[in-house]
């Protein structure tokens, strides 16, 4: 991945989260890694625990970011969550949620967040 694509990345994910703040949820733990992979968010809405996954394009050249996430990457996800609340033993009674997290980012002006609740 190059330092761009890294940056934009990352940038997605501050853009994310600071949405996710503002919608009054509560960030436990951003890029949780196992050996399976990663998580961009995990949060708390209320007793509910949402993972969130981030999608960050710079544009519509590659398609819009939410066709990012395929079946395959939706089952992937569900599988490192489930790793998650393994490691996390005191959150496995509480109810989950998958989010989708999107976020265009235009060559000027402000990031645009759209924030899909319980995408797959």
């Amino acid at each position: 991945m190059t330092n761009i694509r890294q940056a934009v990345g990352a940038y997605g994910e501050r853009c994310a989260v600071r949405h996710l703040v503002d919608a009054g949820l509560i960030v436990v733990e951003r890029n949780w890694r196992c050996t399976a992979g990663e998580i961009d968010i995990i949060a708390r809405h209320a007793d509910t625990i949402v993972f969130c996954e981030v999608k960050t394009r710079r544009g519509g050249r590659y398609g819009a970011p939410e066709e990012a996430v395929t079946a395959a990457k939706a089952r992937r996800i569900r599988r490192l969550a489930a790793g998650w609340l393994a490691a996390n033993p005191g959150h496995g009674r509480r109810p989950v949620r998958f989010d989708l997290i999107c976020v265009t980012v235009g060559r000027s002006g402000a990031a645009q967040v759209r924030h899909l609740t319980a995408a797959f």
